[in-house]
């Protein structure tokens, strides 16, 4: 499994932005997706974001589209998620995740999980 370690959350004002980083343990991920995931208190964990390694291919939630950008850097092993245009209704955990099937939007398709990074957007 990978090593995953979440960065980047705190506390914004609604409109402002974040950047979060997930940090890796694997050298090369080949075929692997990287996600980003969100679980706000009492809710499900939902789908952010994903990139394919390899060719970058990206999948965004409709509710993320044009304000979030997911990002890699192959010599820094690590994934990005820039937050713009940030709304209360963000405010969540945000947890990193690898596997083989992405960019899956599906929580079955990852199977190393970081620990997670708070963000919490006040208005």
């Amino acid at each position: 499994q990978v090593q995953l370690v979440e960065s980047g959350g705190g506390l914004v004002q609604a409109g402002g932005s974040l950047r979060l980083s997930c940090a890796a343990s694997r050298r090369t991920f080949g075929t692997y997706a990287l996600a980003w995931f969100r679980q706000a208190p009492g809710k499900e964990r939902d789908f952010v974001a994903a990139i394919s390694w390899s060719l970058g291919r990206t999948s965004y939630a409709d509710s993320v589209k044009g304000r979030f950008t997911i990002s890699r850097d192959s010599a820094q092993n690590t994934v990005y998620l820039q937050m713009n245009s940030l709304k209360p209704e963000d405010t969540a955990i945000y947890y990193c995740a690898s596997g083989l099937q992405g960019p899956t939007q599906r929580k079955g398709g990852y199977d190393s999980w970081g620990q997670g990074t708070q963000v919490t957007v006040s208005s």
